[in-house]
């Protein structure tokens, strides 16, 4: 089965094409690869048609604060499969001001290797 991607890892957007296969345990195997101009196109197909992963970017409240949201982020991706869990955790959170830039909201998610990060300082509310 022919599979069509575009490449997100850098600008050039590649269009690549994936020949794959279903394993009989339901995995897939790739046959070839075609498309990418450089190794990096090859690398994101691999991945993305074995394991996707995804990173999230979302924002929190914060109590007190200069502005009502703080913007967070993921440190490394995770498993596509698992966006829907990741998101209902961060949902859970509420900062009160003042809020660093950087500050561990959540570590380990989900028991990934990937935490929740503000990535904006907010100042209180005098």
């Amino acid at each position: 089965m022919l599979r069509e991607l575009t490449c997100i890892i850098c600008p050039n957007g590649c269009s690549l094409k994936a020949e794959v296969k279903e394993t009989s345990e339901g995995a897939l195997e790739i046959l070839s690869i075609e498309g990418a101009s450089c190794p990096r196109g090859t690398i994101y197909a691999k991945k993305e048609l074995t394991a996707p992963e995804r990173n999230i970017a979302t924002s929190v409240p914060v109590k007190g604060g200069e502005l009502p949201l703080v913007s967070v982020r993921l440190t490394k991706p995770i498993p596509k499969a698992h966006i829907f869990d990741a998101m209902a955790e961060i949902k859970k959170c509420v900062l009160t001001a003042p809020v660093a830039s950087g500050t561990v909201l959540i570590h380990g998610l989900l028991g990934y290797d990937a935490d929740v990060i503000t990535t904006k300082d907010i100042k209180a509310v005098k």
